[in-house]
């Protein structure tokens, strides 16, 4: 269910992220404030990551700009590639599993790319920067400026997704549309301002919830999920059909104001926990 006022928000003991979008400007590092905050969260809560990129991506933008003690660590837990993998800390970030898809399912979804660019009449940009078809082995994924157009540009290169996606909106859902019929036993998803993932028939980010209920033994109903794509059509939609309360958020800047009020709601509840047993 989609909560709007954090009053009314039952108590929960896992928080789930989105990465891209929600706790990082797209494919940007994740700046000193939110960092903060993140870690503030840890100190009370359990914190669940899952994004579209790689593993390497969420260390990158995310896990050595958390400057946060080792100890709190064993409260955080990545989904990478749409939750096809999960890491967890345990004296060191351990792969529990890992999704892969056979090198044939690739060539063949690489392959469905290149076709249905041509069935659509689709025009790449001049300039790119970086792969532009990412095999991610659990995942295969589509960026139309390339994967390191924000490394190479900074900030212009976030801005320049953002216009990416103001004038190629329809083209980039035709193309997922495309693909959902050539591929149809695979996932295909918008994603992000310039990206289209696929994976495996079934595996998203509601697959991603079941997971962590899996592996953390935290029911859906305890868990709050908040994301920067909970529409139809974006890729953290799928996390409705879970039933997990979620806040959507336009941007990391909301997101850090839905972090603050949490952490004055976790203090404010333990207080109250404390005068009762004082009482």
């Amino acid at each position: 269910m989609r909560i709007r006022n954090l009053k009314k928000l039952p108590k929960k003991d896992l928080i789930v992220f989105d990465l891209d979008g929600t706790l990082v400007e797209t494919k940007s590092i994740m700046d000193k404030q939110m960092s903060r905050l993140v870690k503030q969260l840890l100190f009370r809560k359990q914190v669940a990551v899952i994004g579209g990129g790689k593993y390497t991506l969420f260390q990158s933008l995310f896990l050595r700009q958390l400057k946060a003690p080792k100890k709190l660590f064993k409260n955080l837990f990545l989904f990478p590639t749409t939750s096809t993998s999960f890491y967890r800390y345990k004296n060191g970030w351990k792969k529990i599993y890992a999704l892969e898809l056979s090198k044939k399912e690739r060539e063949k979804i690489k392959k469905a790319f290149k076709d249905v660019f041509a069935e659509a009449g689709y025009v790449a940009p001049k300039k790119t920067y970086g792969t532009v078809i990412e095999d991610r082995r659990t995942q295969i994924t589509f960026s139309a400026l390339g994967q390191e157009v924000v490394k190479v540009l900074g900030k212009k290169g976030v801005d320049l997704k953002k216009q990416w996606l103001i004038e190629n909106k329809p083209m980039k859902m035709k193309l997922t549309r495309l693909l959902g019929k050539r591929l149809p036993s695979m996932e295909v998803r918008a994603a992000g301002f310039t990206s289209i993932d696929v994976t495996r028939r079934g595996i998203d980010k509601a697959y991603g919830m079941k997971q962590i209920k899996k592996h953390l033994k935290v029911p859906i109903s305890r868990m709050l999920f908040v994301g920067d794509a909970i529409f139809p059509g974006g890729n953290d939609y799928a996390v409705v059909r879970t039933g997990v309360d979620y806040f959507s958020v336009s941007g990391p800047e909301e997101t850090k104001k839905i972090i603050r009020k949490l952490i004055q709601k976790i203090k404010k509840e333990a207080s109250v926990v404390v005068v009762s047993q004082d009482a």
